[in-house]
């Protein structure tokens, strides 16, 4: 450690023979490696015998070790003499926080600042350190000679030099400061110059210079440069480690090496670190540590620190050449040399032999002195420094030396050498076995000279003694008065001067008592000691216990080998008894981390974890081993000290290795060998990471064997190989090693491919040539393509193809020969199939021709049917609503009561659209198509009667209800309002056209119930004779087929009502306008024409004037407007007439009619003949001759075309009788509650007429019969069916028994029935009655 000298005394002596200082040898200086770092102790211990020859040694940490530095300089102040700086004209705070940190640092240098003048003014210090900042700095602007800019910018003239004067004040004064704040290296003078002047002044009396030195700062109160725990300054978490590092001066001293551990007192500059502040020239005085103890000391930052050492063995040459230069300075102060005031040249004991050494300690550097070596030093500049004392076990025998030392010098003890021993002992049993060897030996003298001091004492007459316990009272009350030594073995004390000891060298020197007053105070009885001293030497001894089991452990003979857990177990031993890190532990050590190693080879040998990238073939492992490695190691495992347990086992790992290569050699001997063999013999290979030459070779021929194996199982199914295979066995064996099977085998692919490759690029071209080939011509092709082992795509596309293009054919022949007519989906599906098939097809232009015919029908009956921009399809025109209404939108599922007969299928709901054109589509026959749509008719009248009530009724309710909706905007009524003839539902005449009173009257249709042009029957039959010409089904023709049968079923029953005389008008019935008459009254309001123009929408037929009278225009809210033929006034058989009438999309005569009968005022005539009770036959017979000659209108049309297309008068005959089959009709379960059709169900009513009033086309008569009685015909086959269902077809006899039958029970197909003449079994028998 370093202590200051606020003034040195004069020097003993001076500079060599020419007043010059010669610099001292250079002390050793280490540069430890980061293991050696690791231990402080361990690494003094190992420099000692070599820097305790100087004294003195310099300790260079590595370069990475670097602690922050961690003390709080806010509380370090100082008062140096600066001059009163707020008179330079700084008067800004940061000026003068600016120069008084200059000011500052210059006094720490040893100087005075002072202001220079430039041109007769103070130069601003702070302007030009600022501008030279911002030019880039010192360096730079001398570089760019920038200081006659920086001198124009302060304010000077320019051209007077003024720059240089300036550059060589920022030069002197500035520059340095910014080095040091920098951490650049400041040293503007060579340490030796500033080495020499130091003690030229130190020498010279003439010159009188004066420095401060802030020396033995404690730590504890302004805390350490290094880190500690729970310190003020944060630390990141590198820096953390420096809290438990052994370099710490913090932790150094109470280390478990260091004996000051076990003293408990903190001892300020022995256990904990002082602080140093040192500026230039302040100096350290010759001294050595207290209690000859070692120190330590850490340069943090600063200016280098110089040291001079003089070795612990030249200590008392040292004295006694000081006192024999200056003996009268020793007489008057014996301890002089601990005053720490008193430097001397080292040039002068040199010259008087003492041996001296030096050193410059920079920052970060550390300082190590030795016990009882004399140093001294001076700081070469402003620097902050940490010391603290730390002590080794070998220091002991040296620091009883020393308190013997100081009670001849009658000098105070920093601590009991003695109390230190003694609790040392106590913990015997922890202490490392060479500090309990060390201290049972220094125990062993102590207890020898406390033994004969008592034994003086008691001569001495003192026989009263006493325990005490002597470290519980402080140092300065158990003192000697004497020698000041502190006592705690023992001390006498006298009852005539109590509170005063004196040990037991100075029992004469306490009092003038006699001897027998004294007291002997004693801590310990020698009884009490012996058995502490036994205890340190058993703990000595263990240690030679210890040492002997690892002697014959590392000795033993092959069949007495410990195991490696022993080894490990006395390492364990050694550092829980803290035996001493000696060459002995080191060579155990040693010996067991070679077994451990060997271990863990073995162990890796014996897993078998040889890398991945080996096993799939790659190289050597760096690790990996030769066999003859392996025995080389298996050798050397049975020459290790110990056993291990690896070593039978890699023992056997060899034999199967030396046995893997024999195998291999065999194998590869082979001409080709097999490829599994190969593979398993690999397999065992990977259980061995060990070199093994022959694993290339061994993979060379796996790789062919794997590719013979591949080609040959490829081969083996031809339909599997395909071109990218051939190819990618060719790229594949081409990688391979020759070999002569490889070779022959890449031949044969080689040919395959090219023959393959041919094939396949001619059926290419055959799949896209145009035009596309015959059948016939592909099909050979395919036949040789056939004949190719391998797989080709195109090929098999070419074959697909022939095999697709005859199951067309046979598809078409199928359709053509089955007599059925096709359907349209089934024509358009064979098309498109057709296209897809690269084939020349004879039949599929004929069936484009057919589709294209099927479409432009289907334009030219869209054309009649549809209005311009129409949002319905052709079909939603020809098929019964399924849209209606309440009925059709709220209708929950109808459940039958009535169970089925067994057998019988039920049919499917249809509620949509969709769901009719999916049954229409789905039907194999034109009759269960024509079932179909009947369903959907009756389905249509339900729901349009359900709708027509509903809102004839919301109408007609005298209440009126404020949430009514009406028209398309479905909001409240209000006149002036129109009503739909059909629906029955009311409109705003702004929201609909509606014709005018000067167009007539109008049966008016709402946009929902007017769906089509309605064009005349005759404009529709020529579309049904152009679609059986093209004889061709789709739901478009069903739907009409069914229509024109609706139609003519409509016009018969409507001929029958009119023909009856039963038909009167709705006056007679109800009065007139008792709808008008109602809304009337309701409203109050007088009726008024529109004069709105006629709208597409209305049904243009002329009816009676009188429907004048029954037109009006409301004006309340609740008038309907124009209205209709009220329901209440009618049947139920004219209010069903009246509403399909308006259903049917064709315009009819007999409607006008109907509408004409009952809105005309009857003559009295015509009432009086109503009124008859019947009417005469005549009448009858004449409405009868009326319905026949309306229906023969038909007939006639028929009979022309068919007379168009070259058939008899024979040939209508029959066909007109052939083509109207007979179909029972079964009743269907309806809901009891449905007001519609009740009448038409109950009587069994038929959508068709009778064959005697009417005769439709041939192909559109699917559901005719006779008569009513039609019902209750037998079938006369000999084995009926019964057949059950909504439509049975029947058939006539063309023989001679003009019989009916079933046509499922005598095997006839609708088509059939209606295409050709049927003659039953007994008309068919030999001699049959009309057989010719």
């Amino acid at each position: 450690m370093e202590a200051p000298g606020p003034r040195p005394a004069p020097a003993l002596g001076g500079p060599g023979p020419l007043g010059e200082f010669l610099p001292p040898p250079e002390c050793p200086v280490f540069e430890p490696s980061w293991e050696e770092f690791a231990d402080p102790f361990a690494f003094i211990h190992k420099i000692r015998p070599i820097a305790e020859q100087t004294g003195i040694c310099k300790v260079r940490p590595p370069p990475d070790w670097q602690p922050p530095f961690a003390c709080d300089v806010d509380k370090l102040h100082f008062t140096p003499r600066i001059q009163r700086l707020n008179e330079l004209e700084a008067q800004t705070r940061v000026k003068l926080n600016f120069l008084d940190q200059i000011a500052k640092y210059w006094e720490l240098q040893g100087s005075t600042l002072k202001i220079p003048h430039v041109e007769r003014k103070i130069l601003d210090l702070f302007q030009l350190n600022k501008l030279v900042a911002e030019e880039g700095g010192f360096a730079v602007v001398c570089k760019d000679r920038k200081w006659t800019k920086i001198a124009t910018k302060m304010g000077f003239a320019p051209g007077k030099a003024v720059g240089s004067h300036i550059r060589g004040h920022y030069e002197r004064i500035l520059n340095p400061y910014n080095l040091f704040l920098s951490g650049d290296s400041l040293r503007m003078v060579p340490t030796e110059l500033v080495e020499k002047e130091f003690w030229r002044l130190v020498s010279t009396i003439e010159e009188d210079v004066t420095v401060e030195y802030g020396a033995d700062i404690a730590s504890k109160e302004f805390g350490s440069g290094f880190p500690v725990r729970d310190g003020k300054v944060k630390l990141s978490p590198e820096e953390e480690e420096y809290l438990d590092s052994g370099w710490n001066l913090n932790n150094m001293p109470v280390m478990e090496q260091s004996v000051l551990a076990h003293i408990t007192a903190d001892i300020c500059g022995m256990k904990l670190p002082w602080l140093y502040v040192g500026m230039c020239f302040s100096s350290f005085c010759w001294h050595i540590e207290d209690h000859w103890s070692y120190s330590i000391n850490y340069l943090h930052w600063g200016e280098p620190k110089t040291w001079y050492g003089v070795p612990g063995y030249a200590a008392e040459q040292l004295e006694t050449v000081m006192k024999r230069l200056a003996p009268e300075l020793f007489i008057s102060q014996p301890d002089l040399l601990h005053q720490l005031v008193t430097i001397m040249n080292p040039n002068t004991l040199m010259t008087h032999e003492v041996p001296v050494y030096r050193t410059n300690q920079c920052a970060g550097e550390f300082v190590i002195t030795f016990p009882r070596a004399y140093h001294s030093g001076f700081n070469q500049g402003f620097n902050f420094a940490e010391a603290v004392n730390f002590c080794t076990v070998d220091w002991l025998p040296l620091g009883r030396q020393c308190v013997e030392h100081y009670r001849l010098l009658h000098r105070y003890c920093v601590f009991s050498h003695d109390e230190m021993i003694c609790k040392m002992a106590s913990k015997a049993d922890v202490l490392d076995v060479v500090v309990a060897s060390t201290v049972q030996k220094d125990m062993a003298i102590m207890i020898e000279d406390e033994k004969a001091l008592r034994e003086t004492v008691r001569k001495l007459g003192v026989i009263d003694s006493e325990r005490m316990d002597f470290e519980l009272l402080p140092d300065d009350e158990r003192q000697c008065v004497k020698c000041k030594t502190t006592c705690f073995m023992s001390a006498i004390s006298c009852s005539c001067k109590p509170g005063l000891l004196v040990c037991l060298h100075h029992v004469k020197e306490l009092c003038s008592c006699p001897s027998y007053k004294y007291k002997l105070r004693y801590r310990y009885t020698l009884d009490d000691l012996y058995p502490m001293m036994n205890a340190l030497k058993l703990r000595a001894e263990s240690y030679n216990e210890w040492a002997l089991n690892v002697n014959e452990a590392l000795e033993a003979k092959i069949n007495k080998k410990k195991s490696l857990v022993s080894f490990k177990a006395l390492i364990e031993e050694s550092e829980m008894k803290k035996f001493p890190d000696n060459d002995l532990l080191r060579h155990l050590r040693l010996v067991t981390q070679d077994a451990e190693k060997c271990a863990s080879v073995a162990q890796q040998l014996l897993n078998g974890k040889r890398q991945t990238r080996y096993r799939s073939g790659g190289g050597k492992s760096h690790n990996q081993l030769t066999v003859n490695e392996l025995r080389q190691f298996v050798s050397q495992l049975h020459a290790l000290p110990c056993v291990l347990s690896q070593t039978p086992l890699l023992k056997d790992l060899l034999n199967r290795v030396e046995d893997f290569q024999q195998h291999s050699q065999k194998l590869l001997s082979e001409e080709m060998p097999s490829a599994a063999e190969l593979q398993d013999l690999l397999d065992v290979s990977f259980e061995f990471d060990v070199e093994l030459p022959q694993l290339a070779e061994m993979r060379v021929r796996l790789e062919q064997a794997h590719w013979l194996e591949e080609v040959q199982q490829a081969c083996l199914d031809p339909s599997s190989l395909t071109l990218d295979d051939m190819r990618r066995l060719i790229d594949l064996g081409v990688g391979l090693a020759p070999y002569s099977a490889v070779e022959k085998a890449m031949a044969r692919l080689q040919e395959l491919l090219t023959v393959s490759e041919h094939w396949d690029d001619k059926a290419r071209s055959l799949l896209k040539a145009r035009p596309r080939h015959s059948l016939n011509s592909l099909a050979t092709v395919v036949k040789e393509i056939e004949e190719i082992p391998a797989y080709l795509p195109n090929g098999a596309a070419l074959k697909d193809s022939v095999q697709r293009a005859r199951d067309w054919l046979q598809d078409v022949e199928a359709l053509q020969a089955g007599g059925r007519v096709p359907v349209l989906d089934t024509l358009i599906e064979l098309v498109t199939r057709g296209r897809s098939i690269p084939v020349h097809l004879n039949s599929l232009p004929r069936l484009e021709s057919l589709v294209a015919e099927v479409h432009v029908w289907k334009e030219c009956a869209a054309n009649t049917f549809l209005t311009e921009n129409s949002s319905y399809s052709l079909l939603e025109v020809l098929c019964p609503r399924c849209d209606i209404g309440l009925l059709g939108l709220k209708r929950k599922q109808r459940k039958l009561k009535e169970p089925l007969p067994s057998g019988k299928k039920r049919s499917p709901r249809v509620e949509s659209l969709s769901d009719l054109e999916r049954a229409l589509t789905e039907s194999r026959e034109t009759a269960s198509a024509m079932a179909t749509l009947g369903e959907a008719r009756l389905r249509e009248m339900e729901a349009l009667q359900s709708l027509r009530q509903a809102n004839e009724g919301k109408l007609l309710s005298p209440v009126q209800d404020v949430e009514m909706k009406v028209c398309l905007c479905q909001k409240a009524p209000a006149a002036p309002m129109i009503q739909c003839e059909l629906c029955r539902d009311a409109f705003h005449t702004g929201c609909v056209a509606v014709p005018s009173i000067a167009q007539g009257p109008r049966i008016w249709l709402c946009p929902h119930c007017r769906r089509s042009e309605k064009p005349p029957l005759e404009k529709i039959l020529p579309l049904l004779a152009s679609l059986q010409r093209i004889r061709v089904r789709l739901p478009e023709g069903d739907a009409l087929r069914y229509m024109i049968e609706r139609t003519v079923n409509w016009q018969h029953r409507a001929r029958q009502l009119l023909s009856s005389g039963n038909l009167q008008p709705t006056q007679e019935r109800t009065g007139s306008g008792l709808l008008c008459g109602r809304r009337q009254a309701a409203a109050g309001q007088a009726p008024e024409t529109s004069k709105l123009s006629q709208p597409p929408a209305s049904t243009s037929f002329s009816l009676p004037g009188a429907w004048d009278s029954r037109t009006s225009y409301l004006h309340s809210p609740f008038s309907a407007g124009r209205s209709c033929i009220p329901l209440h006034g009618l049947s139920p058989e004219v209010s069903e007439l009246l509403m399909e009438a308006q259903l049917l999309q064709v315009s009819l005569p007999e409607i006008q009619e109907l509408y004409q009968m009952l809105l005309a005022k009857p003559s009295p005539a015509q009432q009086a003949d109503r009124s008859s009770p019947a009417r005469p036959s005549s009448e009858k017979s004449d409405g009868c001759r009326g319905k026949r000659d309306g229906v023969s209108g038909l007939e006639s049309k028929l009979k022309r075309r068919l007379e168009r297309e070259g058939l008899s008068s024979e040939r209508w005959d029959r066909v007109a009788k052939t083509r109207t089959p007979k179909k029972k009709r079964i009743k269907l379960s309806h809901r009891k509650d449905t007001n519609s059709f009740k009448l038409e169900r109950a009587r069994g009513h038929e959508l068709v007429p009778s064959a005697d009033t009417q005769s439709l086309p041939a192909d559109a008569s699917c559901s005719e019969h006779e008569d009513s009685g039609d019902e209750d015909a037998v079938c006369p086959a000999v084995s009926c069916l019964q057949p059950e269902g909504d439509e049975v077809d029947w058939v006539q006899c063309d023989g001679s028994c003009n019989r009916w039958f079933h046509q499922v029970c005598v095997g006839v197909c609708p088509e059939t029935a209606e295409e050709e003449d049927y003659v039953c079994a007994c008309c068919a028998a030999p001699g049959a009655p009309g057989r010719s």
